[in-house]
């Protein structure tokens, strides 16, 4: 099955909504490198080599929430149901935004909501947060595609 979902990637559908959803998401990540300490201030305090690091692992978490938004579209086409795994890039946009995103927002933002807590200045701009929201994307790909090889339907071939 995920041979099939492969191969309707090449369709126009699903390459206009792979790169439509691929800039919305690579967006989303630059603000929030943006709101945690922008690009001028990492390379201040820790070199060019973290911004290149953070830009790289931005492109890859935004091509990885993309495929799995086309991988999911094409299975509820061809299955009627999404995969369980579909939400692993919105858990990992959410998960950036709490950790490597604005700390004094999120420390406002829980506050006005009773949860009080003292953050700790996050390491390297927040950058092992950002591999950890991009290995929980890599554990949502792998269930969505495990869920696609093993679909509990029967499925209409045309």
């Amino acid at each position: 099955m995920f041979t099939t979902i492969l191969s309707m990637q090449k369709e126009k559908r699903y390459i206009i909504q792979g790169f439509i959803v691929f800039f919305v998401f690579l967006i989303m990540y630059f603000v929030l490198d943006y709101l945690n300490i922008g690009y001028a201030e990492m390379i201040s305090t820790y070199g060019i080599y973290l911004v290149v690091i953070n830009i790289l692992v931005n492109i890859v978490m935004a091509f990885t929430s993309a495929f799995m938004w086309n991988i999911s579209t094409a299975l509820v086409k061809l299955t009627g149901k999404e995969g369980k795994g579909s939400f692993a890039s919105g858990f990992a946009y959410i998960f950036g935004m709490l950790t490597y995103g604005c700390t004094p927002c999120v420390i406002a933002l829980f506050s006005t909501i009773g949860l009080t807590f003292t953050v700790a200045v996050l390491p390297l701009a927040g950058l092992p947060y950002k591999f950890i929201a991009l290995a929980l994307l890599l554990l949502g790909f792998i269930w969505l595609r495990y869920e696609s090889n093993h679909v509990k339907c029967k499925v209409k071939k045309d």
